[in-house]
Formats: structure tokens, sequence, C-alpha cells
């Protein structure tokens, strides 16, 4: 039985990780235990002892390291910690997922990098749109009627005007891109920055090195909150949307005709819309067979590099 912990009891470690952590529990009874769950507030951690089943909460990552045998841990920091806690963990041998963005800075990632190739501890990041069954379901109906030609792709939100979220949050769409097309070979960044705009908008154009193109618009302040992906090849599209996990469906269009059209009920299980559940299943499966999860640090860096590559253009222009 794998002995798991989770770090970090915030909002969105509830909604996606604890969750997912909690359902395999129930739907795999005697593979896995719910170790602990760790929190700098330590109510907390109880409260997720008690909602979720974990046997121990902890307000120290060192005594939690100290005083359980793991054998893999999830770890939900926020981003001015990712890179230190992350480092922790991989030098201490325990298998981790853990969350993007890979660090505040190019120098911070590459930090990242290194530890984790030195150290060679099993690891995964938790880039969920891999994981999105609608979205897994309209890439394998594109590539199996025909090659993908060209990629499109929009991130809406609401009143983010956070001048990182091109590298912290924009990393989940543009890593979805290279998970659908390959490797970029080269990128084009335009900004919209206007009097009235609360926050820099982005069009980012690619060409992949298997010969797609893309286009993909990123929207902090469009008034709503939307995530859509288009596959595009001779006499196809396939769509993937999604509204911020509500109304999440799969369209598919040949020859002119729907031929597919996969909705997701808005009631399903938020860790199974986003994937969070099938990310967390990579990360057991891969432990208990003793293979490496995917994707690991070394896989998801490019698209950090993009995202940091953008920003510091930016930077650079005064802008």
């Amino acid at each position: 039985m794998l002995r798991l912990a989770l770090i970090g009891c915030g909002v969105h470690s509830r909604k996606q990780h604890a969750s997912s952590l909690a359902r395999y529990n129930r739907e795999h009874p005697g593979e896995i235990e719910l170790a602990a769950a760790c929190d700098i507030d330590l109510g907390q951690a109880r409260d997720f002892c008690q909602e979720f089943g974990f046997a121990k909460a902890y307000q120290s990552i060192d005594r939690l390291l100290v005083e359980e045998k793991l054998d893999g841990c999830v770890s939900v920091m926020p981003v001015d910690q990712i890179t230190d806690v992350t480092i922790k963990l991989l030098e201490k041998g325990i298998p981790c997922t853990v969350e993007k963005p890979l660090g505040r800075s190019p120098k911070e990632a590459e930090r990242l990098r290194k530890a984790a190739g030195s150290t060679d501890t099993p690891h995964m990041v938790s880039v969920n749109r891999r994981f999105i069954p609608a979205l897994n379901h309209a890439i394998s109906w594109a590539r199996d009627v025909g090659p993908v030609r060209y990629l499109r792709g929009a991130m809406v939100r609401h009143a983010r005007q956070r001048p990182s979220f091109i590298w912290s949050t924009a990393i989940h769409i543009v890593d979805a891109f290279r998970y659908i097309a390959g490797e970029v070979e080269e990128f084009e960044a335009s900004v919209q920055d206007a009097p009235e705009l609360s926050s820099r908008w982005f069009a980012i154009l690619f060409r992949f090195a298997k010969g797609i193109r893309g286009r993909l618009d990123i929207i902090p302040t469009g008034g709503m909150k939307e995530e859509s992906y288009d596959l595009f090849g001779e006499g196809f599209r396939a769509r993937m949307s999604s509204h911020f996990y509500d109304h999440m469906y799969a369209r598919c269009w040949r020859d002119g005709k729907l031929v597919l059209e996969d909705y997701v009920p808005d009631d399903a299980p938020h860790e199974i819309l986003t994937g969070g559940y099938a990310e967390l299943v990579e990360f057991v499966s891969a432990l208990r067979t003793g293979r490496r999860p995917e994707p690991s640090i070394e896989e998801v860096m490019p698209s950090q590099a993009i995202c940091f590559g953008i920003a510091e253009q930016l930077a650079k222009v005064g802008m």
C-alpha cells in the first residue's frame, strides 16, 4: 500500500487534489493510504483529515517528512514556495506531484530542473489540461481522421490583472498546445495594451516542428471565464470548449457535418471534469508499477520557458 501525503490545504487543493485522493481511495481500496495532510494553518489540515480521510494533520513540512515514511506526496504550494519545497522533496527522494508554475523566474525554474535531474526522484507536474477527458476525446478523434494542420485556442478570464498571469496561469494552455501539436520551433507574441485595459492581452503565433501552425489568444480581463481548443485539418474540425469547467463539450465536424457531440454533465465532479483525477491515477499507477510518471519537470520546462520569454520580452520594451 502506498502511503501518500498532501502538502497544502487551500481552495485549489480541496477542489482538485484532495478530492482526487479521496476518490481514488474509495474506488481502489487497499492501494493507497492517506497518511497525512499538512498546512501552515493546522486547523485547515485537521479539516482535511476529517473531510477527506487523511490520518494525521501537520503544520510543519519538516516535521511531516521526519515523522512519516512516505511513498509519495502531492504538493500544492503558493508560487513563492514551489521551487524550494519541491527541491526539498526531490532531495529526500520522495516521489511527488507538484503544481505549476515551476518558479517565479527562469533562474528558479532552472534550479528546479537541475534538482530534478541530479536527484532522479520520480515526479510529475500538475498541468491538468493534458488529462481533461473532453480535450483528449477531441484530440484522439482528430488524429484518427487525418493530420492536424492548424491549432487555435483561447484562454479568457475575468479581472485577472496581475502581470504574472502570462507565466503563472497561461502556462496551462501553452503546455496544452505543446501536448497537442508537439515541440515549438518558433513563436511570436504580440500585445494589446490600451488605456482602458486593466491588463495586457496577448496573441501568440506558433510554428511547431511537426508542421502545424497555431494561434493562441490570452485575454485575462475578458469579462467571463472560458477555455477553448480548435484542431483543424483538411475537411475536419475538432473543438473542445469549457466555460471554466461548466458546459464542457467536445464537438467534431467532418465534410460539413457534425459527427460527434460529447457533452460532459454540468454536475460531474470537479476533479473528473478538470482532469485532476486522471492526473492522480497517472501518478499512483506509475508508482505502483515502478515507471516514471508524466509529464516531468523536464517535459514541461519548454512551456514555462515560452511564458517567461514573453514576460521578459515585455520587460525589455518597458511594457
